[in-house]
C-alpha cells in the first residue's frame, strides 16, 4: 500500500505542469469527445509506466545490494532538483491528430513520457519497491489525478495552480524521500 500512495503522490506532484498537461490542454481544446482523449491517456500511461516499472526492478536487480539505497537516493534527490525546471509543451504532433481523439492521445502521451520527469519518477519508485504493480497502479492514478481535471477544465484549473509552489513541492518530497532511502539502512 505504501508503494501505490507513493507513487500516487509522487507522480501527481510532478505531472503539475508537466508538457504531458500542457498536451491534454492542447487535446481538449482540438478534439470534443473527452472520453476518446481520456482513455488513451490511460492505455498510454498503463503502456508507458508498465515498462517503466518492469525496467526499474530489473536495473535494481543489476545494481550491487550496498549502492542499491545510494543509487536510488540520489535518483530521488537528481529527479527532486529537475523538478525545479518547468516544462515546455515541446512535442511533434505531426500528423497524428486526423486518427482521431484516443489514436492521438495514446501515442502523443506515450511519446512526451519518454524520458520526462514522472517516467523516471516511475523507474525509481520500482527500483525502490521492488515491485512493478503496486508502482504502477499508484503512478497511473498519479498521472490521471493530475491530467483529468485538465481535459474537463483545463484553462480554469491552470489559471489557479502556481506551478512554482508545486514545483517546490514536489522536489521536497523527491529530496526527503532519496534522504530517507539513504539514511533507512543506517538507523
Amino acid at each position: 500500500m505504501e508503494a501505490i500512495l507513493t507513487s500516487i503522490s509522487t507522480v501527481a506532484l510532478a505531472e503539475m505542469g508537466d508538457k504531458t498537461q500542457l498536451l491534454a490542454l492542447f487535446l481538449a481544446a482540438r478534439f470534443p469527445s473527452k472520453t476518446a482523449i481520456i482513455l488513451g491517456m490511460l492505455f498510454s500511461t498503463i503502456f508507458n509506466h508498465a515498462l517503466s516499472a518492469w525496467f526499474g526492478v530489473e536495473v535494481a536487480n543489476w545494481i550491487p545490494g550496498e549502492w542499491v539505497n545510494w543509487v536510488i537516493g540520489l535518483s530521488f534527490i537528481a529527479v527532486g532538483l529537475w523538478l525545479l525546471v518547468p516544462d515546455k509543451d515541446d512535442s511533434e504532433e505531426g500528423g497524428l491528430l486526423k486518427y482521431g481523439a484516443f489514436v492521438a492521445t495514446f501515442a502523443l502521451f506515450f511519446l512526451a513520457e519518454i524520458g520526462d520527469k514522472t517516467q523516471i519518477a516511475t523507474v525509481i519508485l520500482a527500483a525502490h519497491y521492488g515491485s512493478v504493480l503496486p508502482v504502477l497502479i499508484g503512478s497511473t492514478i498519479g498521472m490521471m489525478l493530475a491530467n483529468v481535471p485538465v481535459v474537463f477544465a483545463g484553462n480554469w484549473i491552470m489559471e489557479r495552480i502556481n506551478p512554482v509552489l508545486t514545483r517546490r513541492l514536489a522536489c521536497l518530497l523527491f529530496i526527503i524521500m532519496g534522504l530517507l532511502t539513504i539514511i533507512s539502512p543506517m538507523l
